[in-house]
């Protein structure tokens, strides 16, 4: 092997040292490709995600490496209303990404399409009607509104009626150790009121928090309130996910 090549190979093994140490231990690149979380994140927005924000385990890790097990080191609990990159095994072992909405020993249920955390309703406030096409092609109405979590976490929220799918359910009681997840999108977000499909997710399938836009290849032609510049979504670049 001349030293030409012996000095290339090197070069590789370092770059992707440094991108396995940076992708764990730091910060994910994350792309949004559905619209489960409209209008916090859109389709096309390139987000950052902290990964020590929940601690690690295998799940932090590329590939998820099975030897290094499920136990979560350096462990911080994820707070209300954050919005949380995890892992599912049963679900094709997907990146899926959703906002923390029931914490250990919560209940939560919806209620004419109205959040109940605790017994207690979710205040919303309307902010406007919004028509646009989805990223899909697809015509769609909604009611933006902002919603107040009970720890003062203020977000907002799509809701295209108050009479989907599950817009009325029974009472969810969160088990220890677990999170209930939603969508922002509430009437297009599979999520933790599906108990079937998604269900309440184990904190040993965390990968870290949302916490901002880079930059975005949204489609402009959707006809939201977004601020482009010669078709540049400049309005979603370098935004702090709330």
């Amino acid at each position: 092997m001349t030293t030409q090549i012996r000095r290339f190979l090197m070069d590789l093994v370092t770059i992707f040292a440094f991108w396995l140490i940076f992708t764990t231990a730091g910060w994910q690149s994350f792309n949004i490709v559905s619209g489960s979380l409209e209008p916090t994140l859109e389709v096309g927005d390139r987000i950052m995600v902290r990964k020590f924000a929940y601690g690690y385990n295998r799940f932090s890790v590329p590939f998820n490496p099975k030897f290094l097990g499920d136990h979560r080191i350096f462990f911080t609990a994820p707070k209300r209303g954050d919005i949380a990159l995890f892992r599912l095994p049963y679900m094709q072992n997907e990146d899926l990404i959703k906002r923390v909405i029931g914490l250990p020993g919560d209940t939560v249920q919806m209620k004419q399409g109205r959040l109940y955390i605790n017994g207690k309703i979710v205040p919303r406030t309307k902010i406007r009607d919004v028509n646009y096409t989805d990223y899909q092609g697809m015509p769609q109405h909604a009611t933006e509104y902002e919603e107040t979590l009970p720890n003062g976490v203020k977000h907002r929220i799509y809701e295209r009626t108050d009479e989907g799918e599950v817009d009325n359910t029974g009472l969810y009681v969160v088990p220890a150790g677990h999170y209930f997840m939603m969508g922002d999108n509430r009437d297009d977000s599979l999520d933790s009121r599906f108990l079937s499909h998604m269900g309440y997710v184990d904190q040993k399938y965390l990968v870290g928090r949302a916490d901002i836009t880079t930059f975005s290849l949204y489609d402009c032609d959707q006809g939201k309130a977004i601020s482009c510049s010669a078709g540049i979504p400049l309005g979603r670049f370098f935004k702090v996910i709330h």
